[in-house]
């Protein structure tokens, strides 16, 4: 029944039909791949091809601020900063339900003074990539994962530097970007975004305007 991972022309037994998990539908690489990516073929998109993407989803942004859609998203997520709850450190996440990994991403964009815009213009540019990509993953949750990468990036982890001279230590960690926490920052953006997307996306730039 679980013999074989569900991805075309992968003949990796599924997880579930060996010691190792319980996935009835791909295989080991396959389910990692998934876990990161938000699909388990397709791979994220890289940072040079988004990086056209983002620059006109901001510019269109300031050139449309006082659009009553963009107000609307940008103060939903400048909410979500806000609520987010206390700020926790990024080694002190392990133990933390996936949603409240989430949360404590928020956190971190607040704490980062993070401009809320740039927050929707990730959404904007990934709604923009996939509408000019012909052979672009739709489903929701990958739109969800690839927004939430870019985000996660921008508050960039915990740092600590103590001592002087030759006996200065430091401690750099970066909270992994993967699983179900990255699902719950792509919904929540995408929830803070719906009204402006749903109202705005004919008017978004096209690629050749990138």
């Amino acid at each position: 029944m679980f013999s074989r991972c569900r991805v075309v022309g992968c003949s990796n037994p599924a997880r579930a039909g060996t010691e190792d998990g319980l996935d009835t539908r791909f295989c080991r690489p396959h389910a990692d791949h998934y876990s990161r990516h938000g699909s388990p073929y397709r791979p994220s998109y890289g940072a040079r091809e988004m990086a056209p993407y983002r620059a006109a989803a901001m510019a269109w942004l300031e050139a449309h601020e006082d659009d009553a859609y963009v107000r609307n998203a940008v103060d939903r997520v400048a909410t979500l900063l806000q609520t987010s709850g206390p700020h926790v450190e990024a080694f002190r996440l392990r133990g933390l339900s996936p949603q409240d990994r989430a949360k404590a991403a928020w956190a971190r964009l607040r704490r980062a003074a993070v401009d809320p815009r740039r927050m929707v213009a990730a959404w904007l540019a990934i709604e923009m990539i996939i509408r000019d990509d012909p052979q672009a993953e739709r489903k929701t949750e990958f739109k969800r994962v690839q927004a939430a990468k870019l985000i996660h990036k921008m508050a960039s982890g915990t740092h600590k530097r103590w001592g002087e001279g030759a006996n200065v230590k430091e401690l750099h960690v970066y909270p992994r970007s993967r699983g179900r926490v990255l699902r719950h920052i792509g919904e929540a953006l995408e929830e803070a975004t719906e009204l402006l997307v749903q109202h705005r996306r004919p008017d978004l730039p096209s690629n050749a305007e990138t």
